[in-house]
């Protein structure tokens, strides 16, 4: 940014980055001082005074009144006195960005940083000194140019209290902006001069100026100016009238579309696979955003640990190809986890992964499980953007042994899918899945209304599909917006004869904000198997309910109909809501929240269930907002209880309940 007085002195803007925080401010057309005390250490100690070695004399400059009491003198040998000090900042009530100010002044102020720690008198006479200077230069960054601070210290019983006093003076605007050039863009220069949302009258706010700019430049690369260049931001200022004026030149160029790609380095990823990954096509309109989106896609590939796109321009300038250059990461993957719960007792799990065993993603996974209740051995095959972008082919074998209080079941799988996915790069509204499975599976359970288990043999058959709705803001911690799924699997069953049913399961969820920091938010499930009844299908293919995904308060798989041995039995037909209401703390940086909730749900023999027959369970949920989603514990417990139920049930998970 310039300043240009009536006389025709020139000043840039000058930005630098403090403590995460950028600021901007004109440089005045004189050489700075070089013995600036704004440019000094505030807080170090003095030389000694030269050729006499020894230290500084302790100095109190503040004026020394009947109603400001003199700053104690230093009475130790060494010179220094331990004192403590308050900080507080005057004059700025009256600004409309007071806050802002205020924020940003004690985040950088050399005060606050060490008012927790004693200093000497003259310590802390320089601290104050710097700090008048840091919040006379935000103020300038601000429009308020005229601004005069300075410091003051006071006697506040056994401490001292600093005061930092500002008149800030008028705010000065921008009496015109132009933006020379951008008439190139033609049919486009309109909707882009809207993107630049400085306007005459608008105060004169160096961050406000290069957000613009920044937004300018942004807004031309996705309208197809893919060689758009945006000039440095001239500022004229005139400070007898107090205005401004912004000049910012533009050179938007043709407007471009995709051409081809070109790809080098490893892995090996063909032109037409980097062509699947990216949401464009040769001949589409330039956008920059999806540029970006192939440099992350490729990336989470988890094959290219670094992705290089660079924009070439074809001889007319109204065609660009791509050249992507790729960086390899590692491609082989070994995994392991040990825990326990209180559903699945101890648990080891471990997995070798090698992420492009058949070229392009194709991957292969063997797994192992080693549990009190579960053990498992598998292989799976999986290419991710297989034919489209986030489309899956999974393919997978797997033996199986788990014994749960509802079953003990041996089960051999072969089972393929295509789905569908929703990601955090990109969450889509619509998902689904289509597959079909295998499975020879040996089976201990209630197979009868006498609750006496039994084991039995089955073959089945099924052809899973689903189908998904997210209009929501977030796959791990939605705040508003709606989520609708449903899936259907025909079934064929060989026990005893052949026969088919069909199972059927619809999932709902909103989320509604209620201010900037509680989301009201619900759920409904329901379920029911068709065209056979309960103890006619294998207990693997029922329906469940209780637990941390399902009615928190009770344990895993515990609510419903029980066997002779007080033992979960599935059912047929299941109903589920929950309600909870989920607070964030402004405490603790706002990384904490709380979430009361309201579980319901009932499971049962019959085709549809009877909600005259809910049970509940109520409780209280912690959550921690990480960099990767909310990590929750929830406590909750049964408010209408049957005999052998637990009083208390603690899930902890990654993600909202729902």
């Amino acid at each position: 940014m310039v300043g240009r007085g009536k006389a025709g002195a020139r000043a840039r803007l000058l930005c630098a980055a403090a403590t995460g925080l950028l600021w901007c401010l004109p440089a005045l057309a004189q050489q700075t001082d070089p013995l600036d005390p704004g440019e000094l250490d505030p807080s170090a100690p003095l030389d000694p005074l030269p050729d006499l070695g020894v230290d500084w004399p302790v100095l109190d400059q503040s004026p020394v009144t009947a109603e400001t009491p003199a700053v104690p003198s230093p009475t130790q040998d060494d010179g220094s006195a331990s004192l403590r000090y308050d900080v507080a900042v005057e004059g700025l009530d009256s600004l409309a960005d007071a806050d802002k100010l205020l924020t940003d002044f004690r985040t950088q102020s050399q005060l606050e940083a060490d008012r927790r720690r004693t200093a000497n008198a003259a310590q802390i006479e320089r601290r104050s000194n710097g700090d008048a200077e840091l919040l006379a230069e935000l103020l300038r960054s601000q429009g308020y140019y005229d601004a005069a601070v300075e410091p003051r210290i006071e006697r506040a019983g056994q401490s001292l209290r600093v005061v930092v006093a500002a008149e800030p003076g008028e705010r000065y605007e921008f009496a015109g902006v132009s933006l020379p050039g951008l008439e190139g863009a033609g049919t486009e220069a309109g909707a882009l001069r809207q993107t630049f949302v400085i306007r005459a009258g608008d105060p004169v706010v160096a961050a406000d100026v290069i957000a613009a700019g920044t937004a300018l430049k942004v807004a031309l690369g996705e309208q197809g100016f893919a060689l758009a260049e945006v000039g440095e931001q001239d500022i004229e200022i005139d400070h007898e009238a107090r205005r401004a004026t912004l000049t910012l030149p533009v050179r938007p160029g043709p407007q471009a579309r995709f051409g081809t790609i070109r790809v080098a380095g490893r892995p090996a990823f063909s032109p037409r696979h980097v062509q699947t990954i990216a949401r464009f096509r040769t001949g589409d309109t330039f956008q920059r955003s999806k540029v970006d989106d192939l440099r992350r896609a490729l990336i989470a590939t988890g094959l290219v640990a670094s992705a290089e796109v660079q924009v070439i321009p074809a001889a007319d300038w109204q065609t660009v190809d791509l050249a992507v250059r790729l960086e390899p990461a590692p491609p082989r993957t070994i995994a392991g986890e040990l825990g326990y719960g209180t559903g699945e007792g101890l648990r080891a799990e471990a997995s070798w992964q090698h992420r492009n065993f058949i070229t392009p993603e194709g991957a292969i996974t063997l797994r192992g499980i080693a549990g009190t209740q579960e053990q498992l051995a598998a292989v799976q095959f999986r290419r991710n953007n297989f034919a489209r972008r986030d489309q899956v082919l999974n393919v997978q074998a797997s033996a199986s042994h788990q014994d749960r209080d509802a079953y003990e079941a041996k089960t051999l799988l072969l089972a393929g899918n295509i789905e569908r996915q929703s990601n955090i790069i990109w969450q889509k509204k619509w998902t689904y899945s289509l597959g079909a499975e295998v499975l020879a599976t040996r089976e201990r359970g209630a197979f009868d209304l006498s609750g006496i288990k039994d084991t039995r043999d089955f073959l089945l058959t099924a052809f899973p599909v689903s189908l998904g709705y997210d209009s929501s803001d977030d796959l791990l911690d939605p705040t508003t917006g709606f989520r609708l799924s449903g899936r259907l699997s025909p079934e064929i069953s060989a026990h005893g004869g052949q026969f088919a049913y069909g199972r059927l399961q619809v999932d709902a969820s909103t989320y509604q904000p209620l201010g900037q920091s509680v989301v009201v938010a619900g759920r409904v499930r329901f379920g029911t198997i068709v065209n056979a009844d309960t103890f006619s299908i294998a207990p693997t293919r029922r329906f469940y309910a209780g637990g941390g995904g399902s009615v928190r308060g009770y344990g895993y798989q515990q609510l419903g109909p029980r066997d002779s041995d007080g033992d979960p039995t599935g059912g047929r037909s299941l109903a589920e809501f929950g309600l909870e209401g989920r607070v964030r703390l402004k405490a603790f940086g706002g990384n904490f929240g709380l979430v009361p909730f309201l579980d319901g749900g009932v499971l049962s023999n019959r085709k549809l269930p009877r909600l005259s027959e809910l049970q509940f369970g109520a409780g209280l949920g912690l959550r921690y907002y990480s960099s990767f989603g909310p990590i929750r514990i929830d406590v909750g417990t049964p408010l209408n209880p049957r005999s052998g139920d637990g009083r208390v049930a603690v899930v902890v998970s990654l993600g909202q309940a729902f």
